[in-house]
Parts: structure tokens; sequence; C-alpha cells
């Protein structure tokens, strides 16, 4: 049986680029597998007209390779469109315009294999490698893959919050928003919970039609503002790998701290969404009263379905004024986010894999989390440990540069390893106030090994 150097599980934009940076070096050779039949990318928010939320450079391989053949404006370049866009002068490629880029790319790569669900993982003691079992989805025929290392990108799965797990009724989260538009649309009442960029766009999208539709839109936070992201340049080197060293070093707890309080820094709304938002209420408002309510720093606390009127009952809790009060409706649209999940597929090498004490994945700085940091990898289920770098789609490039160069022993692609001008740690005693902090630059002889751990 062929042994590839790693199979890729998941193909969401992360695990894509590193099919796109890995696809030149004849060294390795490697696998993806996706259980879906194509590629999508949040496909019930592909609502028209919006952007995300980085610039085009923060494609899948620029920041770790510029002249790589998948970047972004390669492909406008060989659609016709590169022009178009640069006279748009708009850095912000659309939700849509993204994907379809994303397709691009995945067409033109041989290792990729859609419709390939991966039900088990095995370990292979005598040779160390991993056995993947995996099921094609078309024939139902089950074939294993025998590989030295595993790249987990499976991505984030839907949350709903305790209370509202198990909840009856039509009730739907934010990532199966489009489906069920035109059907929350025959209704008196919608209600939005949630307070990042996807509640703010399913409110503007719903808002935009509600003279048409009549019903009542109400958007519930439990934020006490709606917050914009914070795009300000020294906050944005937070978004580097100093950053990445700084956070990995702290204590757990204060990991979990940092994350709570810097929310706002990227799962906030973008202030361009909030001001149309605003906008668009003015607008409607010329002609009457619009038949919606905003409201901050309220928390749901349960929540009941009632079959015989087709309406919910929420349980609601003003934190400021610390009131109890209800709301009845019958749309119910839970933007709550993602977490990251363990695949049961893994349950065979659990003891293969280090866990924190809350049972998470304890990722290394170079991403692994196998004993022997150097066979299991994750994309996007380390935010705990890398803060805001995870979801970072420019930062994807760097992080598969890290794992590239894991693999092979040398850097394909240069990584950096200090970019911001501030520091993040406290200086050494007597330090001259240029010194860098001792954790943003590792010496030549500690540079591979702060790779890896």
């Amino acid at each position: 049986m062929r042994t590839h150097d790693f199979v890729a599980v998941g193909l969401g934009p992360f695990n894509l680029g590193l099919a796109c940076l890995t696809a030149p070096l004849d060294e390795l050779d490697g696998v993806f597998l996706e259980q879906r039949d194509e590629f999508a990318w949040h496909p019930g928010l592909m609502i028209d007209g919006v952007s995300i939320q980085v610039p085009f450079l923060a494609d899948l391989v620029t920041m770790a390779d510029p002249t790589s053949p998948y970047s972004f404006l390669n492909y406008l370049k060989q659609t016709g469109r590169l022009y178009r866009f640069y006279i748009r002068e708009d850095f912000y490629p659309l939700r849509a315009e993204y994907d379809a880029y994303c397709r691009w790319a995945a067409a033109q790569l041989p290792a990729i294999r859609f419709g390939h669900r991966v039900e088990q993982v095995t370990h292979d003691a005598a040779s160390g490698d991993y056995l993947v079992h995996v099921r094609q989805s078309g024939t139902g025929t089950v074939e294993t893959l025998r590989t030295r290392r595993l790249v987990l990108g499976i991505g984030t799965v839907p949350y709903r919050p305790a209370v509202l797990r198990d909840l009856p009724g039509p009730a739907i989260h934010s990532a199966d928003y489009l489906p069920n538009k035109a059907r929350l649309q025959e209704m008196e009442s919608i209600t939005i919970v949630g307070s990042g960029q996807s509640a703010a766009e399913i409110y503007l999208d719903l808002l935009e039609e509600i003279d048409t539709r009549g019903h009542q839109l109400n958007w519930i936070t439990r934020s006490p503002r709606f917050f914009p992201m914070e795009y300000t340049k020294l906050t944005l080197e937070m978004t580097s790998p100093e950053y990445v060293r700084y956070f990995h070093a702290l204590p757990p707890a204060s990991r979990d701290r940092l994350n709570r309080d810097q929310r706002s820094l990227y799962k906030g709304i973008s202030g361009d969404l909030v001001n149309t938002i605003f906008d668009t209420l003015y607008r409607k408002d010329v002609a009457g009263p619009v038949p919606t309510t905003l409201l901050t720093g309220t928390a749901l606390t349960g929540a009941e379905w009632d079959a015989g009127p087709g309406r919910y009952r929420l349980a609601l809790h003003h934190q400021e004024q610390d009131r109890h009060f209800t709301l009845d409706t019958e749309g119910l649209i839970l933007a709550t986010g993602y977490r990251p999940a363990v695949p049961a597929f893994l349950d065979p090498v659990r003891d293969r894999i280090r866990w924190d004490g809350r049972g998470r994945f304890d990722v290394a700085v170079g991403y692994s989390v196998d004993h022997a940091d150097r066979e299991i990898f994750v994309q996007n289920a380390e935010e705990h440990t890398h803060s805001l770098t995870a979801p970072d789609l420019g930062m994807g490039p760097y992080r598969n540069s890290v794992i590239i160069a894991n693999m092979l022993g040398r850097e394909v692609y240069p990584v950096e390893h200090r970019i911001a001008f501030q520091h993040f740690g406290a200086l050494p005693d007597g330090a001259p106030s240029t010194a860098p902090d001792a954790t943003d630059t590792p010496t030549p002889a500690h540079r591979q090994e702060a790779l890896s751990r």
C-alpha cells in the first residue's frame, strides 16, 4: 500500500491553501479529502453583495508565495476580470467572488478528492503510519489510505447555547439562513439573536425587503452595543507571528480571558455595515415608522415553542437594568457563532493527541497536536492557543508555511518571525527601548525548534 506524506481532512480555505502551496512540491505527496461533492464556503450566508472582511491579499497563497499561480489576482486575470477589479478600487472581494475563486483553485488540484468521508483513523504501531478509512459518497466504496501525517481542516460547526439546544419548531442557525429565507419572510415576526457580522448581514438583508413583507423584525444582542470590529493598524498587528508566540506562551487561564475580552477585535461587525444599517433605517423611516426593534444588553435565557399559534416565547434578561421580560416571535434565527469540534473519527488515536484541561486540542505553537509534534496538525482549531489568528484568512498562508516547514525540515516558503512595530511582552530589565521582546525573534539555533514547539 502506498504511503502518503500527509492526508488532509476537510477542504475549507485553509486546507485548500495547503493544497495550493504543496502542489508544486515534488517532495510532498499529499491527499485532500472532503465529504461534500464540491467546494462550498458558507453557502447559507452567500448573501448578494456581501464582501469578505479581509483584503484580496489574504487569499489562499499570496502571503506565503506572491508568485503562486493560485493567487486571487491570477484568478481574476485568467477569468478576464482583473481590470474590472482594478477599476472597482475596493480591496475587499465579494463573498461570492471569493467562493468562486476557491472553486477555481480547487478545480486545478488533482490531489483533492470530493465525496470522500473519513470514518475512522487508526494507527499502525509497526510502521508508525496512520490508516485513514474513507467511504466514497457516490458508490459507498470503502478504502484505506496510509499516511505519515494528518492535517485536520474540518473547520468549526454551528454553535447553539445550552438554553437553545434541542429546541423544537422552525428555529435555524444563521449558517442555514438562505435556504430558509423565503419561509421566514412569510412569518409575521422574525427575531435574530447574536452580535456579530452574520447577525448584522442577515438583519440588513431582511430589513431591505421589510416594506413589502410587512413582518416585525427584531435583533437582540447581549453586547452593550453593536460593536464594530476594530481595524486600526496597530491592532491589526496582533495578526502577526510575534503575537502568536506571545499569546501561546501565556497561561491557559490568561489566554481564555483575553479571548473573551478581545471578541470585538474579530467577532464584531464591520463599521461600514453598521453605518449602512443605520442609513437604511433612516431612509425607510422617512416613509413612516419601520416595524423593527433593536435590543442591546439583552441576554436570551430561555425559549419555548408553542405549536398551537406557531411561535416562540423568548425569555430575556436586560443585564444593565436587571429586568426579566418576554418576547413572542414566529421566526427565530440564531446567529450564535461557531465552535471547533473534535471529530469522532479520531477516537481510535486519541491517546496519540495532546489535550488541555478542558478537553480541547493542546496545540503547539507550530500547530501540531500529537505528542511527537510532527504527525498531526490542525487548521482553525486553535483559537484557544493562538487567539484571533486562528480564523483569520490572512494568517492561513503563514500557518501553512509553518506546517510545510515542519513536514520537510526546511522553509520552502520563508516564515516571517517579526513583522510588528510593537512588542507584546515585557522587555528584559535594562534593555534599550528598541530591544525586541525575547519571545519575538528566535535565534537561528532555535529557529526550527520554534516552528514545531
